[in-house]
């Protein structure tokens, strides 16, 4: 994993620059707790801190290799799980290797191929390649999003890194949101290559960067194809299986310790059960960790997203595969103890999250990274599979807007209700997510021939997996990252997204109910509890202490006057306030959240807002 950094300057010598550099790789010792190293010229700076997961003595970054005409360096964040298969291609064509990292193999495929070495690797990841021959920079990142990569175009040159708080360690940088920044953070649609902060970009998933003195240019070297499917049901099934066993064996490798994320779902139970029944074959016992909260099976209580709690189905599966489980129980106490809320928002760099599910889950990484170095996760299932309950809601299929949106406008209201009247006007956060829905819809590829419910469903899987997805992946590399946990994400390989992406809605749904490729690939490896299970969100707590706790500090807050409520609406706020801390309902405590993250993120960022 890692965090990387840099700064490209045509004009200053950059020599002279490395407290600057040494600031902006600083930002991320979090994600590379292991080591740290920078690679100085006049014109290029490179900087790394690296979480050592392969090779551990011998991928030290930047990585640099000597040429005829120059040297060529590299830092780079991430895994390529074909690393091995292209070692040796890359020895036949007369490479040399001095190390057996992941790392090596990804310059040596550059000095091959050139930018086209992305298209040759497998994986999550983010890198930089500086080429001195050309006084090019590179900027390359995986084809899912799984791993962020951000960059600052300045007067003579760039500046670039895995988060945005690497980029503002550079006084180049300004610590600006303007009115498209926060339609952005308030919008929930996470349009591509938007970052937030005015003047930074973000390397759009599937695309290649390239900076020199001519300029900067973008270069698309994947995106998500339309194709006719022609497998039938039993094929589709028994390919999917196929995939995800290869998937998941080349996920596994590692040379620290590794475990699976387990909810007791149908996505994170089957991970469990298939890495179950590879490291067996060597021996081993797979590792897995759940969240839980206090109380919370006991006096669970059915609402519009979980019927279930969370809590037996985990064990249910534990117990099947025979994995060596652990539950990490959380209090309210804990939960809504602001250093934690403080560490979520400072991972994120936006104050716009999910709350309890943030805290709760960064918690979760802090515990596990205790054990484990690495783990697997399931998350992006639902995009892939169409697992979300609103695939399936007609009203939301036929919405002429993001999916997503439509259902919480069924549920009551969207995150830009909650803005001041004037900064509501100032920003028609609608006329935004209006034009960023026609512009995603343009983009959505289409098959001759395709009917208009099939081509409305492809639309769907399409927002989720360009749009939706990338939220999800941001977050879970924040929290995890923020804590130096390497998350890897079986369900992102690009050939299982768009073998499925492709797959008819009809056999996506064949058994009648969400999810049925993956429920009927795994099901021989799943106890029955978990393949009948109903889809259950990411779990959040029902304590109402919890709630309780949220409302003292918003309270505190109000009466302190905190620059937050010059954001929100004070008026709803006040109304939130005189319902009392006893009757903190689901909307209220959400409302409250978002003062809360506000607040933090004025705190520790300290931005200035021009709208």
């Amino acid at each position: 994993m890692c965090g990387i950094s840099g700064w490209i300057d045509f004009q200053r010598d950059l020599t002279r620059e490395q407290p600057v550099i040494d600031a902006m790789c600083h930002t991320m010792a979090c994600r590379g707790p292991d080591a740290a190293g920078t690679w100085v010229r006049p014109r290029a700076a490179l900087g790394h801190r690296r979480l050592a997961i392969i090779d551990l003595p011998g991928g030290a970054q930047p990585m640099a290799a000597d040429t005829p005409d120059g040297p060529v360096a590299m830092v780079y964040s991430g895994e390529a799980y074909n690393f091995t298969e292209l070692r040796d291609e890359l020895r036949r064509r007369g490479r040399k290797f001095d190390t057996d990292s992941d790392t090596e193999v990804v310059l040596q495929g550059y000095l091959e191929w050139g930018p086209a070495v992305a298209e040759h690797l497998n994986g999550m990841y983010a890198f930089a390649v500086w080429d001195s021959r050309t006084e090019q920079l590179l900027l390359v990142r995986d084809r899912m999003g799984v791993k962020p990569l951000y960059y600052y175009p300045t007067e003579h040159g760039v500046l670039f890194g895995s988060e945005p708080k690497a980029i503002l360690a550079n006084p180049l940088a300004e610590k600006v949101v303007d009115a498209d920044g926060l339609r952005e953070m308030f919008a929930m649609t996470k349009t591509p290559g938007q970052a937030v902060w005015a003047g930074m970009r973000e390397v759009v998933p599937g695309t290649i960067v390239t900076v020199d003195r001519g300029g900067l240019r973008e270069h698309t070297y994947w995106q998500l194809e339309a194709a006719e499917h022609t497998d039938d049901r039993e094929t589709t099934v028994a390919r999917v299986r196929e995939l995800l066993d290869d998937i998941v064996a080349r996920q596994l490798i590692s040379d620290v310790p590794r475990c699976v994320l387990l909810s007791g779902g149908l996505d994170s139970s089957a991970i469990t059960a298939l890495a179950g029944q590879q490291l067996g074959r060597a021996g081993e016992k797979v590792r897995s960790f759940s969240v839980d909260f206090l109380g919370q099976t006991e006096n669970f209580v059915p609402d519009p997203l979980r019927d279930t709690p969370d809590g037996p189905y985990v064990h249910d599966v534990a117990q099947h595969v025979g994995s060596l489980h652990q539950d990490i129980v959380l209090d309210p106490t804990t939960l809504a103890d602001p250093a934690v809320r403080r560490a979520a928002v400072t991972a994120r760099d936006v104050p716009v999250g999910l709350g309890d599910m943030d805290q709760s889950l960064y918690l979760l990484f802090k515990a596990i990274r205790e054990h484990s170095t690495v783990a697997l996760s399931g998350e992006s299932a639902d995009e892939v599979f169409g697992g979300y309950r609103w695939f399936h809601d007609p009203e939301v299929q036929q919405a002429h807007t993001f999916p997503w949106l439509a259902n919480a406008r069924g549920q009551g209201g969207s995150v830009a209700d909650m803005l001041s009247p004037e900064l509501r006007s100032a920003l028609d956060v609608d006329r935004f997510v209006a034009d960023s829905y026609e512009t995603a819809l343009a983009g959505v590829p289409q098959l001759p021939g395709e009917g208009d419910f099939e081509r409305r469903m492809r639309v769907m899987s399409h927002l989720h997996l360009t749009r939706f997805v990338r939220t999800l992946l941001d977050r879970k590399d924040r929290m995890s990252m923020a804590v130096g946990l390497e998350v890897r994400v079986p369900f992102c390989d690009h050939r299982l997204v768009e073998y499925v992406f492709n797959a008819p809605w009809a056999l996506k749904t064949f058994d009648g109910r969400e999810k049925s490729l993956l429920r009927h690939a795994a099901a021989d490896t799943l106890p029955r509890s978990v393949v009948e299970r109903v889809k259950s969100p990411y779990p959040s707590t029902q304590d109402p202490a919890y709630g309780r706790k949220l409302f003292d500090q918003a309270a505190e807050l109000v009466r302190a006057q905190d620059p937050a409520l010059s954001v929100l609406d004070a008026g709803a706020l006040q109304q939130v306030m005189d319902i009392g801390p006893e009757a903190v309902n689901t909307g209220v405590r959400y409302f409250m959240e978002r003062l809360l993250d506000v607040s933090v993120w004025f705190d520790v960022h300290k931005p200035t807002l021009k709208v």
